[in-house]
């Protein structure tokens, strides 16, 4: 489908004796045309990056969509804006099916489009913009024909991810048999899922299935979803089998619910996750990514204020799973990719993309349920003690070598001792004993989560 798109665009490009670019609505690069000539000023910057890093920037999409092209129905005329790198103006043709943005085509003006007439307030357009935009309407088509399938792969993905232990093999026998006629997968293929959290979710006229290498399907999920609240059906299984059952899955239910991506990736080898780190890195460049409900998570690298109240959303993380053969063990790989997404969110060393294997004590806690904080260590979480709270987190992520905490944080050591002899008082634990620095840490952790 892919070389179908290119040769539409090349039509649009001899048609009007431009450079063309397909992008989609989240300014992804689908196709590009060849360009003619050896003068920098008429490659355009914007253009040269979009097709270098396959994707525009936020601020290059916020310069064009203020032009109104998401509104657009007919093509409109970008003007140049040399301080934003646009050296060149643009024709844009919007490409919709029934009604529904589904991406633009981008026409560079060397000076030879200026008098083109667009068409609109009663004027008929140019034969040539006329034949253009008839053909990004059936770019348009193919689009939303390639958005509908995805949505189809995403529902069966989100089914099996959903699925009580018992219904997972009918559900995996569906996605297994809708990937193998789309071509997209031979059984026994690895496997991983990719999570990206949050994810928005507020536009839901196509499936949120950008077009990347190895990206079999995506769905939205909330981060607390599933049949036992994000981890999966053994624990409610487990659950059952000591009398605690459902209500012990519940207390493992994350506190937060902010909506997660999971996207499912093909790997060229098994635990070779390198497609998967780029999926990942290119996801989360999507206007989509991090741009949940404010308040719904802890802001990342903030721990969460006494009570547990939440802070206001920071940036987008991924985390992939370990990989498997097996489409019923998907599942479990969503469990992993999950906990790594908000253990990277917790914590930024880690992010903003990790791997489960790489996220250390968080596999631990990201297992625990979510009380509330411990009552010995819930006065240092409040706000009014946020510096004490970094100070004993950095002393113990150091393993209580002062002078290199002090370094750290850039202070005095006699800063620093003052400081812990506060959160000694506040807290009642003796920082000497280990014990009590093991409650300390795995606190101060479990409240980034």
């Amino acid at each position: 489908m892919r070389g179908d798109y290119q040769q539409l665009v090349d039509e649009i490009s001899a048609a009007l004796g431009a450079p063309a670019t397909l992008e989609d609505r989240d300014f992804g690069l689908i196709a590009f045309g060849a360009h003619e000539g050896d003068d920098d000023d008429v490659m355009d910057p914007v253009r040269t990056r979009s097709i270098l890093q396959r994707r525009s920037s936020a601020a290059v999409r916020a310069w064009f969509e203020a032009f109104g092209i998401a509104r657009a129905k007919t093509a409109l005329r970008i003007p140049p804006d040399p301080a934003a790198g646009v050296f060149r103006g643009r024709i844009c043709l919007p490409v919709r099916h029934r009604g529904i943005v589904h991406g633009y085509v981008w026409l560079l003006d060397d000076g030879h489009l200026t008098d083109l007439e667009l068409g609109g307030r009663g004027a008929p357009p140019d034969p040539r913009i006329a034949q253009a935009m008839e053909t990004a309407s059936r770019i348009g088509a193919l689009l939303a024909d390639e958005a509908r399938a995805g949505s189809e792969l995403g529902d069966l993905l989100r089914e099996l991810l959903e699925a009580p232990a018992a219904g997972r093999p009918a559900a995996a026998a569906a996605l297994r048999e809708a990937l193998r006629e789309g071509l997209r997968y031979s059984p026994g293929a690895p496997l991983t899922l990719v999570a990206v959290l949050p994810w928005d979710t507020s536009d839901t006229d196509t499936a949120p299935l950008p077009g990347l290498p190895g990206l079999l399907a995506a769905c939205a999920l909330s981060a607390g979803g599933g049949p036992d609240g994000g981890r999966g059906g053994d624990a409610a299984a487990n659950g059952a089998e000591n009398g605690t059952g459902t209500a012990a899955a519940d207390r493992s239910r994350p506190a937060a619910a902010a909506p997660v991506l999971a996207a499912l990736v093909r790997l060229r080898a098994a635990g070779a996750l390198a497609p998967a780190h780029a999926v990942a890195e290119q996801l989360l460049r999507s206007p989509r990514a991090g741009a949940g409900p404010a308040g719904a998570t802890p802001a990342r690298g903030t721990p969460a204020a006494g009570g547990g109240q939440p802070a206001p959303l920071g940036p987008g993380a991924a985390g992939i799973g370990a990989g498997t053969a097996e489409l019923t063990a998907l599942p479990a790989t969503w469990r992993e990719a999950l906990d790594a997404a908000r253990a990277a969110r917790a914590e930024p060393r880690l992010g903003p993309v990790t791997q489960w294997d790489a996220i250390g004590a968080y596999r631990l806690l990201t297992t625990l349920p979510h009380p509330a904080p411990d009552p010995v260590v819930g006065p240092l979480l409040a706000p009014a003690h946020a510096e004490l709270a970094r100070t004993a987190e950095v002393f113990l992520d150091c393993a209580g070598q002062a002078s290199r905490t002090a370094q750290l944080l850039g202070i005095h050591r006699q800063t620093l001792y003052y400081r812990l002899g506060r959160v000694e008082k506040l807290t009642g634990l003796d920082l000497d004993d280990g014990e009590h620095r093991l409650l300390l840490h795995m606190a101060l952790k479990t409240a980034r989560l």
